[in-house]
């Protein structure tokens, strides 16, 4: 995780793990996205290690927070080459030795 995450993720962690609650999850992921600014993968990424610690190394149930903003994901165009531009590419493709 980037180092700001880790700063943030202290004010979870301050407290044992059976006292964290799923609104205490939730204000972070929110807080991760809305104030850091992060990229919805970093988010993510946050809520699977926060899942892996409790699941596997606590042996602990968590419930999953449904309140958390979550991180936008960018919009992204495909890009589209016209009839042309491909015809070109794959003459230049049949051009080169």
């Amino acid at each position: 995780m980037r180092p700001g995450l880790n700063v943030t993720c202290s004010s979870i962690t301050k407290r044992h793990p059976h006292e964290v609650a799923s609104a205490d999850i939730a204000a972070f992921l929110t807080h991760v996205a809305v104030q850091q600014n992060v990229a919805a993968s970093t988010q993510n990424q946050a809520l699977s290690a926060l899942l892996l610690l409790s699941r596997d190394v606590l042996k602990m149930p968590l419930d999953l927070p449904t309140d958390a903003i979550r991180a936008k994901k960018p919009k992204r165009l495909p890009t589209v080459l016209t009839k042309d531009e491909t015809l070109k590419v794959i003459e230049r493709l049949s051009a080169t030795p």
